[in-house]
């Protein structure tokens, strides 16, 4: 609902005299807390029934957490804008230790991603990584509750709902990329939809929409489902564009991190080589293992 409501005042005074009303829904993925993401189909959960409404007409626009959109979409959908990127880096939240490094060894970790878990693994292999899953402040109340030593969530969900002072440390994006698209709220609407799409294009940041689609042609180009244990990251900085990777079999055991630099219009062009050099080592591999 914060995104939704964000969306409806960034378009409302973008567009004045313009009226945006709010469709309430709730998912698969928001009403099952019990099952694993990757049990129910992956993050998917959070959108498909979002996507229905804009197909059958019920919304004109569907707004989501970037992270959670699967990289395939439904013919005729399209992401036409996303907003200003908020900190895409995980975030440690802790109420014994200051730091990801000073957690004793044997310390459990609640976290939702496969992805963070075993990144983070491989940081610190010592620690005990346990699945953890509903709303922040259902997260937030299981660590308070000292079910857990340590959480890990998104840096950018905890600042956008005003729990930043939560954050204990925020993990660098070299010891755990982040998955494609964290911390970008996108828009999704009609491919075919022209006058919804150039009132999007004025809430559009064009710098997160270049990275956030450089990351998600990562994720189309291994077929990748939101349940894959799968990362890639962007960021530009004075016209020169970074791209970072990293994929992994279900148990950590084999994983893959590649990295390219170049110049900003040429990140698609990085992604899709990276693609290349990430199935010539073995992705392909990595990734049946899931299935």
């Amino acid at each position: 609902m914060w995104q939704a409501n964000h969306v409806k005042a960034k378009l409302e005074i973008a567009h004045p005299g313009l009226v945006v009303e709010i469709v309430g829904m709730t998912t698969e993925g928001d009403r099952n807390k019990h099952s694993p993401l990757s049990q129910m189909g992956g993050k998917g959960v959070f959108v498909k029934e979002l996507e229905s409404a804009l197909i059958e007409g019920r919304a004109d626009i569907a707004v989501h957490s970037m992270k959670d959109v699967p990289a395939q979409l439904p013919a005729d959908l399209q992401i036409s804008a996303i907003c200003e990127r908020e900190d895409p880096r995980d975030a440690l939240v802790c109420t014994k230790f200051n730091s990801f490094s000073a957690l004793p060894a044997g310390a459990r970790i609640g976290s939702s991603s496969l992805r963070r878990r075993l990144q983070l693994k491989q940081a610190r292999a010592d620690l005990l990584y346990q699945d953890l899953r509903g709303n922040v402040g259902t997260r937030i109340n299981k660590l308070d509750e000292g079910l857990f030593d340590g959480i890990i969530l998104a840096a950018a969900g905890l600042k956008r709902l005003g729990l930043a002072e939560r954050i204990t440390e925020s993990i660098s994006t070299a010891v755990s990329i982040p998955a494609a698209g964290q911390g970008a709220v996108g828009i999704e609407c009609s491919a075919n939809n022209v006058d919804v799409i150039a009132l999007l294009q004025a809430i559009n940041h064009v710098d997160s929409f270049e990275c956030v689609s450089c990351e998600r042609e990562i994720s189309t180009g291994l077929g990748a489902n939101c349940n894959l244990p799968i990362a890639a990251y962007a960021e530009l900085d004075k016209g020169q564009m970074s791209l970072a990777t990293y994929i992994s079999d279900a148990d950590g055991k084999h994983s893959l991190r590649l990295s390219a630099n170049g110049e900003r219009q040429e990140g698609i062009e990085m992604a899709r080589n990276l693609i290349e050099k990430l199935l010539s080592q073995g992705a392909r591999e990595l990734i049946s293992t899931h299935s």
